[in-house]
Formats: structure tokens, C-alpha cells, sequence
């Protein structure tokens, strides 16, 4: 995705977008109400009172922004939840969640229709006839009001709960995968040897690489006949000390400030082009609900069905060591490798859950699950696997615990070898 899409896309899933262009689809239909009176081809038989369409108006006004303002604390709620039960990380999901920025937008668009049209009444913009079609819309938008309503009640239920915020990291994890197993490498080239005499490009900013539009330094590279090789990946930190990218050729100011500028850094990372990120988080919530103060190790059994139907998105085809490659440009990007993402998902619950005899149980049965649906990651699945049964022996203290454990362990582990 070029960077101007990325953008795009970005904004449109902010609150205040889709809560601004209803607002002002809002205002467009009452101001319309009495512009286009005039130019009716007839006049309605029905009077209708302007004090009776008035009244409506005032109490959805005031109930509008009595609904706006509880929604609007129900959110900030539910974010704060996510953040405490699970993982800060998810915060940027329930920011983005389709149904409650509707909700919301829809309240405020009804409650700004409604104070403009009372506006509108009192200073008599409206005739007979155009208080007639801001009758008609004003039943229109009660309508859309309730039916919004019920959904968002029906939402706001299991709005940032733990299952909620689970299934909101692991399908933000999913996409993510599936996107890194279709384009390991971002559309560009598999990572070659930087050459000794390759030219650094320095970092203009400290932060997170969060996005890098390979097709832009693609054009760049091909119009000044560069070969670029990029060193860090989405999600990687950076800083005015390190370098980005490495090209081959001579690059002057103007081309280094343009390769840079394709490279979007911000102060956190983002899900989008960051496969490990999704793992992380996935990671957090266990790591937390394993926490003594917690104890929770039903979470973290969740968690670990959740990051094996995520892993498994890679496929059995699957090169996460970035060999795939389906750009055209001289532009070679390196990939996280299938040890690092092991690590990822699986070291905090390891750390946090070896004296857990249920938890342990289940990441053992994972391993295995992954072990036969990812023969491309065979060995580093069967090394993690060793890795975790010696280190559950050393962290139980139970001996019954840990001979369910051995025999668990033995059950999904017959026959590997690494």
C-alpha cells in the first residue's frame, strides 16, 4: 500500500472523521429542508405547526446530547478496561471499532440536525412546506436513531471485555500475518549483501518505523539509478544515529531527504505492516493474566488458541524468511524470521506460565499443532518445544504437577525430532 493510501485509510477510520462528515451531512439536510421549498413542482395539503416540528426538535436535541455524552464515557470506559485487563496495545483497536464510532457519530449528527433546524424554525427560514420536509427528515433521523441505539446496546456489552479485546488483537494479528505471508518482503526483494561502500541514510526522527512505502523508493531508485537496501523493518526503533537504509550510488541531499521521507516514524507502533506487534500484544494479555496478582491462567489458554490460529495464517507454503518477492524494484528489505516471531508469542507465557501445569499443558499441545501445520518452521518449533520442557522441570515444584506434565508433554511430542 502506497503511503498516500495508508494515510487515507488512517483517517477514515478516526472517530472524529465519520463523526465530522455526519455532522455535516446533519446540517446539509436541515439547511436543505428550507432551500428547496421553492422549487417544488406542488404545495402539500398538510399544515403542520411550526411550535409541534419545534418541540420534537428540542427533545431529541437535549436527549441527543444526553445519549452523545454516555456513549462518549461508555467509550472512554471501555478503552480503559482494554488498557487494565489486557494490554495498552489494544487501545488503538477500540479506537478504530466501526460500530461504536457510528453510534456515536450518529448522535451527534441527530443532536447538530436538530439544533439547527430549531435555529431555523425560530427564524422562520422554514414555510409550510418546508416544515413539512423537516418533519419528514426529523422522522427519518428517529428512526436511524433507534435502530443505532439498539445496536450499540446490544454492543456495548461485551465492548473492551477480555474476550472482546482478545478477538480485536488476534483479527488486527490475522491481517497483519496474512498480509506478511502474501509479501514477505513488502512487494520489494529478498535482503542481499550490503555492499562496504553502500551510503547510510540517517533517520531524521526518533520513533517507530510504522510504515514504508516500498513502491516510492522503488521510482525514486529507478529515476536516479540507485539500489536500495533497506535495514530496518516496521516496528523497528530508530534514531538520528542509525541508519535506515544503505544505497548504492550518489545520492545527493535532495534524493536522501526524499528516500527518508518515505519511511513514516511515529511515537508507537502500528498493527498494519508489523506482524510481530499482533504477537506481542497477543503475548501481554498472557503475561498479565499470569501475573500472581492475577491469576488467570483460562485468559492465557485463550490467548495461546488465538496465537496458534494466527501462526497458522502463514500456511504450509509459507517462506517467512523473505525469498518470496513480487516487486519489480531494486529495493531489498529484510523480514522477521519465524524464530523471532516463536519468541514473540510464545517467550512471556513461557516465562510467566511454567509453573502453571494447565497453561504449560496447553503451549506444549500448540507447539505441536504448529509443528505439523508449519513444516517450514519444523525445527524452531521442535527447539522451543525442548526448550520449554526443561524449563517447566526446573520451575514446578509439585511432582505431580510435573509428571502430568511429562506425560502431557510425551503425548504431543512422540516422535520429534528437531
Amino acid at each position: 500500500m502506497g503511503r498516500w493510501s495508508w494515510i487515507v485509510t488512517r483517517i477514515v477510520r478516526q472517530v472524529w472523521f465519520r463523526a465530522a462528515l455526519i455532522s455535516l451531512c446533519s446540517v446539509a439536510l436541515a439547511i436543505l429542508a428550507g432551500i428547496v421549498t421553492p422549487y417544488l413542482p406542488y404545495d402539500f395539503d398538510v399544515q403542520i405547526g411550526q411550535d409541534s416540528v419545534g418541540t420534537i426538535l428540542q427533545i431529541m436535541a437535549s436527549s441527543m446530547l444526553a445519549v452523545t455524552t454516555f456513549s462518549l464515557t461508555a467509550m472512554v470506559s471501555a478503552y480503559a478496561s482494554a488498557t487494565q485487563l489486557g494490554t495498552p496495545r489494544a487501545t488503538q483497536l477500540m479506537l478504530g471499532d466501526s460500530t461504536s464510532q457510528n453510534a456515536l457519530s450518529t448522535f451527534l449528527g441527530a443532536f447538530v440536525f436538530s439544533m439547527v433546524g430549531i435555529v431555523g424554525l425560530k427564524t422562520s427560514a422554514y414555510g409550510s412546506d418546508g416544515r413539512i420536509i423537516l418533519f419528514a427528515a426529523t422522522v427519518v433521523i428517529i428512526l436511524l436513531v433507534v435502530v443505532t441505539l439498539l445496536r450499540w446496546i446490544g454492543h456495548i456489552t461485551g465492548f473492551g471485555r477480555m474476550a472482546d479485546v482478545i478477538d480485536r488483537v488476534e483479527a488486527a494479528a490475522t491481517t497483519a500475518m496474512a498480509d506478511f505471508a502474501a509479501h514477505p518482503v513488502l512487494c520489494g526483494r529478498a535482503a542481499i549483501a550490503v555492499p562496504d561502500d553502500a551510503t547510510a541514510i540517517i533517520s531524521p526522527a526518533t520513533g517507530y518505523v510504522t510504515h514504508i512505502d516500498v513502491p516510492a523508493l522503488g521510482r525514486m531508485a529507478e529515476k536516479h539509478g540507485l539500489i536500495v537496501h533497506v535495514v530496518v523493518l516496521p516496528g523497528t526503533m530508530v534514531h538520528p544515529a542509525r541508519a535506515m537504509m544503505r544505497v548504492e550510488g550518489q545520492p545527493d541531499d535532495a534524493v536522501r531527504r526524499a528516500l527518508a521521507g518515505a519511511f513514516t516514524i511515529e511515537r508507537h507502533r502500528r498493527f498494519e505492516q508489523d506482524p510481530r506487534l499482533g504477537l506481542i500484544a497477543l503475548s501481554e494479555i498472557a503475561s498479565r493474566a499470569l501475573a500472581p496478582a492475577t491469576n488467570d491462567p483460562g485468559t492465557a489458554i485463550e490467548v495461546l488458541n488465538a496465537l496458534l490460529r494466527v501462526l497458522l495464517t502463514l500456511g504450509r507454503d509459507a517462506v517467512p524468511n523473505g525469498e518470496a518477492q513480487c516487486g519489480r524494484y531494486p529495493v531489498y528489505l529484510e523480514r522477521p524470521s519465524i524464530e523471532d516471531m516463536l519468541d514473540d508469542a510464545f517467550r512471556p507465557i513461557l516465562r510467566e506460565g511454567s509453573k502453571e501445569v494447565e497453561v504449560s499443558l496447553r503451549l506444549s499441545s500448540t507447539l505441536a499443532a504448529l509443528h505439523a501445520g508449519l513444516p517450514v518452521a519444523r525445527g524452531s518449533i521442535a527447539a522451543m518445544a525442548k526448550r520449554q520442557a526443561v524449563r517447566v522441570a526446573a520451575a514446578m515444584e509439585d511432582p505431580a504437577d510435573v509428571e502430568a506434565f511429562r506425560r502431557g508433554h510425551e503425548r504431543s511430542w512422540p516422535t520429534v525430532k528437531a
